[in-house]
């Protein structure tokens, strides 16, 4: 089944306890798109950049079978670009730079040929935008999900409401799903989030693992113990893409699926972190997929005697 994902394709400066970078290809889309493309063969994206963004950036998600027909360029305008540094414990992180650029007027623009998408993934931007892109789809894509972040809970929570009411499953962290909801259980607090709208919400509690819950239906997927997590920049974003590029390879929203999909995305995410940006993302194979993914199958198998 083909996957669209609306987001933002950027550049990241990234400073880490292991190093330093300067502008590579970063961005929610890009992570989500990159890490989608080793299952769902359709990838389409709509995006926006600058014209300063690098043909040979473009190819490298062409050369993933990324459809970058909706990436809009804008000559005269500048790509998107932010700075972080991590602290030691990579779990934290400060904010050095950010410059919206053409983001700050995204206005995305859904391609005929993309209108008959059957997963629509919505990575983090801004939720009138986000509103804005189910709106312009000709009809509804058959799972619609969403990311979000604490800045549009400070500053837009009335549309970040709005538009939660049109969507099948939100991905957030556990700080984010306790200031959404109000609750620090997070049981208690995926009820008050779901009550919202969507029918599915997954947590994501980083180097703990992820919590999936759907109606009165946990499941609990654990994180792998890394011997070095090189640079946490990206890994949400290409567990949401493994997580929805599953779904749409298997065309399955059933619950159990959803907890298969929680699997391969949280492996996605695991690869993402060993290397700076896209690096290690761009270089997989499928042999190194399923075995990360037996990986976390014996982490959590056991039995009872």
């Amino acid at each position: 089944m083909s996957l669209l994902t609306v987001g933002s394709v950027a550049f990241d400066a990234l400073e880490t306890p292991f190093g330093k970078t300067d502008k590579i290809i970063g961005g929610a889309a890009t992570y989500i798109t990159l890490s989608a493309s080793y299952f769902t063969k359709q990838n389409n994206l709509v995006a926006v950049v600058g014209g300063d963004f690098p043909q040979e950036m473009v190819d490298l998600l062409i050369e993933h079978g990324v459809n970058t027909e909706g990436l809009k360029t804008i000559p005269d305008g500048k790509t998107f670009f932010w700075s972080g540094k991590y602290h030691e414990d990579m779990n934290t992180r400060d904010t050095l730079e950010t410059q919206l650029n053409v983001m700050a007027d995204f206005d995305p623009v859904i391609p005929e040929s993309y209108q008959t998408t059957e997963y629509l993934m919505l990575g983090n931007t801004v939720p009138a935008t986000q509103k804005a892109v189910i709106q312009r789809m000709a009809k509804r894509p058959k799972l619609i999900m969403l990311d979000t972040m604490n800045l549009w809970m400070n500053i837009a929570l009335d549309d970040l409401k709005d538009v939660l009411t049109l969507v099948d499953v939100l991905t957030i962290n556990d700080e984010e799903a306790r200031q959404l909801s109000g609750d620090y259980s997070l049981r208690k607090a995926a009820q008050t989030i779901m009550a919202m709208g969507p029918k599915t919400l997954i947590i994501k509690k980083g180097e703990h693992g992820a919590l999936l819950f759907q109606g009165e239906k946990i499941f609990f997927a654990p994180a792998l113990p890394l011997e070095v997590v090189f640079d946490p920049t990206g890994a949400g974003d290409c567990f949401a893409g493994g997580f929805i590029g599953y779904l749409a390879k298997t065309d399955d929203i059933s619950f159990e699926n959803m907890k298969r999909a929680i699997i391969y995305g949280s492996a996605m995410a695991s690869f993402c972190v060993e290397k700076f940006g896209t690096e290690r993302v761009v270089n997989l194979t499928q042999e190194e997929i399923d075995a990360r993914v037996q990986e976390f199958v014996k982490l959590s198998s056991f039995e009872i005697v």
